[in-house]
């Protein structure tokens, strides 16, 4: 008997249909569990089969994940806090029209908050919480765009004034201002973290809710809570940072961060996905990654609908229109809508013929739903197990009139005549006179209105005004003295290197009595390379879970040991996770009121060039602590080559006002900035982070210089100091001064001695710091233009007053860095250093080539005081030639920008 095709179909489709109530059936009466254990059964078969699953592990419909059926009740006043986020809306508005008709040009943006505005009310209102006695405390960042929405808020808080806001990115204005974003170094009580850098604050809140487990693992913090809401949009999530440092989050289970993504489908300059869905691959990536996903997608005027489609027709038409369609959906009227909604389906117009085109126009995405956005938060405030993000659909520029919303012009919408501004005025039903609403004045309600009585009773229920930053933290006292006296003593004979001697002080530092907990060793994937691995036995490395497995190397004197409450941060071959853990650690006195102290070690060539943005937003974030570059130098790190060897990052660290950096030669000089900065940062309370730098070079330490303690001591700190004076052998003796620091202090005191069996005399100066000497000098030179009566000398001019003779400065990074003191040295000035690439070769070759080794700084100094006329011309070319300088390697400079 024949089966005709219609028959076939009919009972295909009983059998699915057969297949769907069993599923039913078993979700009634054996619950979810039993559903997927079922389900997951089914496909290790089909696997088992060769057939593979593609989307259905990853993609779920394009739809709300919670259903109707799971929406908690709306705990809040709906119609009252729609009129509280309307009034918002305007003031944000305002902000930005009275900075543009100011004609200051200082810009603004008002889309972003637009789309963003009801996602943020509903966190503000029932979710974002203070940090108190009982309760952790929240850390939310928002889009940086949207910030003129927070400070409108925190206006009709009572938090900001009408002339800060009059004032925005105004802010040297009289009466004060409030900075474009989320900046906390220029806005201290009030941002928590930087945002503004696309892309960074999804690593800083996923290391932030890492960090503040770690500090609860090591019981530093009590387990009292604290979520980290992260608000990033659609677009910034193509940064590579984000998507790059998602799997930490899931490995480490860390539940006690929500990242929500506005999802308006536009970017700067049109959409992010038109020719795909965003939130379907965004969904696909977090899924895959293991984090639980929310989507938040269609408001409530969908769930009708959605209940009645029995054939799933509206379903498979989301599912299949692009994003590039539903931002033409959003600027069109409603029976425009409808028609691109229903065309070639009959089934979908009957299903939508229960509404008028007005009704169409007026059904809103997730992200304009206090209800649907509720229930996500609620959701991901009660995870347990797993990081939670929540892709929420949103409109660009939502309520602000058929000229910007939805459209690609969105973001630089920044002035509305003053028609626009009254219409939108009108709709957000601002009592304000046409007049007023014209000229976007601001409108704050009586203190006794209901509207701000609503607002300030949620958030003294939530503890007070968000974002709030607070600095309530105990102060450390530096190390005693003793514990670095060995390294004051020196090594005698035996060679060791600056990175060797680090190392040392931090294991002495985690033994410290009063500071050693709060020591946060910090290493991306390089710990024995720095030969930190007996840290691992002494402090263990954090993992969460414990060691679950037997080291290969258990047995040995230094195993490698993992521990729940592990002291070291150890982030693999991720330097941008490894710096936000820095800035983690480094905020820790202000998030959570506790002041660990971070040493984050890496390789200096890759620290300021790969996350220098990451670095600023640390000193934005007013971050404490040490950055600490090993393998530090063009020449000292022999054989690496032009990726890794280093003659710049103390010309990028230069650029950052609040980092003191510093390039140690000796072990006492850096116990002594080690103590300083402790005591700076953590006893006084300085809001700066310091940048020292290591070699991998072994030579012999020296004692301390003997003689006036004091004075050398202040000299490390300040930059300068005579570490060894030459010997005088003869009047009328010709003297040089020579400048030396890092690892090539060693070629300059070769130097001195080569120069002594010639009969001149060098006088030896260990420079710590030419970024802090700089500074110092140009604070001065400052002072005097203020105050030109009075002479203000800086430290360098002082200590330099009576020298003798040329100078000759020395350095293993680019000439640029003692250059950059030149015009407050009172002699001639000699820099040499190591422009141009790194190669692969021995030392003494490198330094031979850039001219960086004891005879070229030798011949240096003889050409100087050739031209001072001490010496003949003559008597420098034979020495050249004694000292092998004739032809040996090409010269560094004549093809270094080749």
């Amino acid at each position: 008997m024949q089966i005709n095709a219609r028959e076939l179909f009919e009972e295909k489709d009983l059998e699915l249909q057969e297949w769907l109530e069993s599923l039913e059936d078993i979700l009634r009466h054996q619950g979810a569990a039993r559903a997927r254990e079922i389900l997951q059964a089914l496909q290790e078969r089909l696997i088992g089969h060769g057939l593979q699953l593609d989307q259905a592990p990853l993609n779920t419909p394009y739809r709300n994940t919670i259903p109707l059926s799971k929406q908690p009740v709306y705990p809040g006043d709906l119609v009252m806090e729609q009129r509280i986020e309307n009034l918002i809306r305007w003031n944000a508005m305002a902000m930005v029209l009275q900075a543009a008709d100011s004609g200051a040009g200082v810009g603004g943006h008002i889309a972003t908050y637009a789309s963003a505005a009801s996602m943020l009310e509903v966190g503000f209102n029932h979710f974002f919480r203070c940090r108190d006695e009982q309760y952790g405390g929240d850390l939310v960042n928002v889009q940086a765009h949207a910030a003129p929405g927070v400070y409108a808020r925190a206006y009709l808080e009572g938090r900001l004034t009408e002339q800060q806001l009059s004032n925005f990115r105004r802010q040297l204005q009289r009466g004060g201002g409030l900075s474009s974003y989320p900046h906390p170094r220029q806005m201290p009580d009030f941002w928590q973290a930087p945002t503004a850098s696309m892309g960074l604050s999804t690593p800083s809140a996923i290391y932030q809710a890492r960090f503040a487990k770690y500090l609860e693992a090591r019981g530093l913090k009590p387990e009292n809570g604290g979520k980290v809401w992260n608000f990033i949009g659609d677009g910034e999530a193509d940064e590579p940072e984000v998507l790059g440092t998602i799997n930490l989050a899931s490995r480490e289970n860390l539940d006690n961060l929500v990242l929500v993504i506005n999802c308006n489908l536009q970017r700067l300059d049109g959409p992010v996905r038109g020719n795909g869905k965003v939130i379907q691959e965004l969904e696909r990536s977090f899924r895959g990654a293991d984090w639980q996903v929310i989507k938040v997608v269609w408001g409530s005027g969908w769930d009708t609908l959605l209940q009645n489609d029995r054939d799933g027709v509206l379903q498979r038409r989301m599912d299949e229109t692009l994003d590039g369609d539903y931002q033409l959906y959003s600027t069109r009227p409603g029976g425009a809508q409808r028609e691109q909604w229903v065309e070639n389906s009959p089934e979908l117009r009957a299903l939508m013929s229960s509404l008028t085109d007005d009704e169409v126009r007026q059904i809103k995405r997730g992200g304009q739903d206090p209800k649907k956005i509720y229930a996500a938060f609620a959701r991901a405030a009660e995870s347990r197990g797993k990081p939670t993000v929540i892709l929420v659909k949103t409109v660009k520029g939502d309520g602000l009139g058929e000229s910007t919303q939805g459209k690609n012009t969105a973001h630089q919408k920044k002035q509305f005549s003053d028609e626009e501004r009254i219409s939108i005025g009108r709709k957000l039903g601002i009592p304000l006179g046409d007049q007023e609403l014209a000229s976007a004045s601001f409108y704050r309600p009586p203190e006794n209105s209901e509207e701000l009585q609503y607002l300030l009773r949620r958030r003294g229920a939530l503890g007070g005004g968000m974002p709030s930053r607070r600095v309530d933290c105990q102060r450390l006292p530096a190390p005693d003295r003793a514990r670095f006296e060995e390294f004051f003593r020196g090594s005698g004979a035996r060679p060791i290197s600056t990175t060797m001697a680090v190392v040392k002080m931090m294991a002495k530092l985690i033994k410290d009595p009063q500071i050693g907990k709060y020591i946060v060793p910090i290493v991306p994937d390089e710990a024995r390379t720095f030969g930190m691995e007996a840290l691992f036995r002494e402090a263990g490395i954090y993992a969460p879970e414990g060691q679950k497995y037997l080291p290969v190397d258990a047995d040995s004197l230094l195993p490698y040991r993992e521990a729940a409450d592990g002291q070291i941060l150890q982030e693999g071959i991720c330097e941008t996770g490894a710096m936000a853990s820095f800035v983690a650690a480094g905020t820790a006195y202000a998030n959570h009121g506790v002041p660990t102290i971070p040493l984050y070690i890496f390789y200096s060539m890759f620290g300021f060039q790969r996350v220098g943005d990451m670095i600023w937003a640390a000193a934005d974030s007013m971050c404490r602590g040490f950055l600490i570059g090993g393998t530090a130098g063009r020449t000292t790190l022999n054989g690496e080559g032009l990726q890794h060897q280093d003659g710049h990052s103390h010309i990028l660290a230069s650029t950052v006002p609040n980092m003191r950096s510093y390039d140690p030669a000796f072990a006492f000089e850096l116990a002594i900035l080690l103590r300083e900065g402790i005591e700076a940062m953590y006893g006084r309370g300085e809001e700066i982070f310091y940048y020292l730098t290591v070699y991998n070079e072994n030579y012999p330490m020296p004692a301390m210089p003997e003689g006036d303690g004091e004075r050398i001591e202040e000299g490390i700190r300040r930059g300068l100091y005579l570490f060894k004076a030459g010997e005088a052998v003869a009047a009328g003796q010709p003297v040089v001064q020579l400048f030396g620091s890092g690892s090539i202090m060693q070629e300059v005191l070769r130097a001195q001695e080569l120069l002594a069996e010639r009969g001149i005399r060098a006088d030896v100066w260990s420079v710590t710091s030419y970024t802090e000497l700089a500074r110092d000098a140009e604070r001065a030179e400052h002072q005097n233009r203020k105050e030109p009566g009075e002479r203000c000398q800086s430290y360098l001019e002082r200590v330099l007053s009576d020298i003798k003779g040329p100078v000759v400065a020395c350095t293993d990074y680019m000439r640029a860095l003692p250059a950059s003191i030149a015009r407050w040295v009172p002699a001639p000035y000699i820099t040499l250093g190591t422009d141009g690439f790194g190669l692969s070769e021995s030392r003494e070759c490198l330094r031979r080539y850039f001219e960086v080794d004891a005879a070229s700084i030798v011949h240096a100094a003889m050409t100087a005081l050739c031209d001072e006329g001490e010496l003949h011309a003559d008597d420098v070319a034979a020495h050249r030639e004694s000292l092998g300088l004739e032809g040996k390697f090409p010269r560094a400079m004549d093809g270094q920008f080749q």
